[in-house]
């Protein structure tokens, strides 16, 4: 199995990048915002990788952390979920987003991925609610990012179930935002609910 690439970027589509490694070029089919971040032409880039094979496909899938790919392979372990659903998921919002959004229950915010309705939703939670709400609560704050952990630290304290605490911090809008100015807004949330 490939498990990593590190080489250059010869050519990006919507979708895919060329990276060559040793005179070898893979194509890689990663989320919009890997693509964004590979660079122009001639980068040095290292992806973390996952080789899907079906009887009638092989495809290559990168990802610029680790943790977006585990969590790719944890949606992709869902029925029904293949690769390029994963993709597109990844691709709608951010890993940290994507697992809150699982984590908390929130259908809504994955049934505003492209291919992915309120049935598939709902099956996605049902199966990955437990596993990703116990790994978010348990990372490190790297994989959170500091900010959104102290705030589902502040919010838990409080007395907010996991669940509650991580839709409320799935709810917040993306941007820079004092610590104090989102436990505010996460609790406006909560209280709305």
């Amino acid at each position: 199995m490939i498990a990593s690439l590190q080489g250059k970027v010869e050519a990006t589509g919507g979708d895919w990048a060329i990276i060559n490694v040793g005179g070898v070029g893979f194509r890689v089919f990663m989320p919009s915002s890997t693509i964004s971040n590979l660079g122009h032409a001639g980068s040095e880039v290292k992806l973390y990788t996952h080789l899907h094979v079906r009887e009638d496909v092989i495809a290559l899938y990168g990802f610029a952390a680790p943790e977006e790919l585990a969590l790719f392979e944890t949606v992709t372990g869902v029925s029904g979920i293949g690769p390029r659903l994963g993709l597109a998921m990844l691709s709608a919002m951010s890993a940290e987003q994507l697992g809150l959004a699982i984590a908390s229950g929130d259908a809504d915010r994955l049934t505003s991925v492209p291919g992915i309705g309120k049935k598939t939703a709902n099956r996605i939670i049902l199966e990955l609610k437990e596993k990703i709400g116990t790994a978010i609560t348990s990372a490190p704050t790297t994989r959170l990012g500091q900010e959104s952990a102290d705030v589902l630290t502040a919010l838990t304290s409080l007395g907010y179930s996991v669940t509650e605490a991580s839709r409320a911090v799935a709810a917040l809008p993306s941007g820079e935002l004092a610590l104090e100015e989102k436990v505010k807004l996460a609790l406006q949330y909560l209280g709305r609910k």
